[in-house]
């Protein structure tokens, strides 16, 4: 977790977001852009791979009333843009890019130069507002983005912050989110025939026959979140000994789990090993396909929730462009069509019929508002309180 003396946040804690490059996903051979002149008006962007189809940059070009010059660079984790943001303000390093690398739309190879936008998740936001790598949006910039009314209140709210990066209703707007997935169970339909239910909720991984037929990610916020949601309480608990019942239920849960992993968790689901797999949309959407004997479901009670975000590096002068490719990824049509392209939920709501997606995808990409209402985002915790969720989950462990 970022905390205010941290560099980076917990390595651990965003395993999930690492995004094969799937279906719809950016390509390098699928978008070609003229390579112009040197005067010629460039919009830079930095991305999780996967996370834009191409066919929307394009859709974007042809939107523009100019010509632009578009770079668009994939990066395979948040991590890496988290610690690219990072180097882009050690002013030792170099600000040159190799001359060819500037006509390479889609290029792996990390810039040295600051891109005009970048993908940030969520749970990185804080550590980047108190590192001073990126900067608010101007406030005259955001009056002008003609979809931030149409964002639900939670979007905004998640996005206002104070200059510590701490949630502020009257703060700044340091980024503008455009996609976002939750923690999900997913379960093997076989091995429950026998048994004549199916998950739904937290509460049923408590239920008789599991034990020992859970794989799980390896995260204390994940797993005594779960438990905190089980007992009607927050993920965001700071306190956790003032939730009574708290380390019980926990050692319950844990005689139910085989295996806590963030890397391998799915596996022993796919083998048949474990019944129930729970982790991140994120990991959980690619194998659906692959695996007709599985499926997912988003549990009824709440869940954690994740979202990728735009934010403007520090020392990056504010332009029309990116603001217009921020408020582009808004747009009903282009919303939907990144929902459905790369499997992920929009943070608008766009409307979206069962025809327009794959079944096994259903149950997690047809939003619920009701079910949204009841998630929350993981926010950073005070060091004191990380402190005890980490004791308490390796004591648990080690029943």
């Amino acid at each position: 977790m970022p905390t205010q003396n941290s560099q980076i946040p917990n390595q651990k804690s965003i395993n999930r977001r690492s995004f094969l490059l799937g279906a719809g996903g950016l390509a390098l051979s699928q978008l070609l852009v003229g390579c112009g002149d040197s005067n010629q008006t460039k919009l830079n962007i930095q991305l999780l791979k996967g996370s834009i189809p191409s066919q929307i940059v394009r859709q974007f070009r042809r939107s523009l009333e100019q010509q632009v010059q578009l770079n668009f660079s994939p990066v395979e984790q948040i991590q890496d843009l988290f610690k690219q943001l990072q180097g882009w303000q050690d002013k030792s390093k170099p600000t040159e890019e190799p001359f060819w690398t500037r006509f390479i739309p889609f290029r792996e190879s990390p810039s040295t130069v600051a891109s005009d936008l970048v993908t940030l998740g969520d749970y990185w936001l804080k550590a980047a507002i108190e590192q001073k790598l990126i900067q608010p949006l101007d406030e005259a910039e955001v009056k002008q983005l003609k979809q931030w009314s149409a964002l639900d209140q939670r979007w905004q709210q998640l996005v206002k912050r104070d200059n510590q990066g701490n949630l502020d209703t009257q703060g700044n707007v340091w980024a503008a989110p455009y996609r976002w997935g939750s923690t999900v169970i997913l379960y093997n339909r076989q091995k429950f025939q026998n048994l004549g239910w199916t998950p739904e909720d937290w509460s049923d991984l408590w239920r008789d026959g599991l034990q020992g037929r859970i794989s799980i990610v390896n995260q204390s916020r994940e797993v005594i979140g779960l438990v905190l949601k089980k007992l009607g309480e927050s993920y965001n608990t700071e306190n956790l000994d003032t939730i009574t019942n708290l380390e019980n239920e926990l050692r319950a849960f844990n005689q139910q789990v085989r295996l806590y992993s963030s890397r391998n968790y799915l596996e022993p689901l796919i083998i048949g090993d474990t019944w129930i797999a729970v982790g991140w949309s994120s990991d959980i959407i690619p194998i659906l396909t692959r695996y007709p004997q599985l499926a997912a479901v988003v549990p009824k009670s709440g869940t954690a929730i994740w979202a990728d975000l735009w934010v403007r590096p520090t020392g990056v002068k504010t332009d029309t462009f990116s603001s217009q490719w921020m408020d582009f990824c808004w747009e009903p049509d282009t919303a939907k069509k990144i929902s459905v392209l790369t499997r992920s939920n929009s943070p608008i709501f766009p409307d979206i019929s069962p025809s327009d997606l794959q079944e096994p995808f259903r149950s997690l990409l047809q939003s619920n508002r009701e079910v949204f209402a009841k998630s929350e985002f993981l926010l950073a915790l005070p060091p004191s309180a990380m402190k005890q969720y980490e004791s308490l989950f390796a004591k648990i462990k080690q029943d």
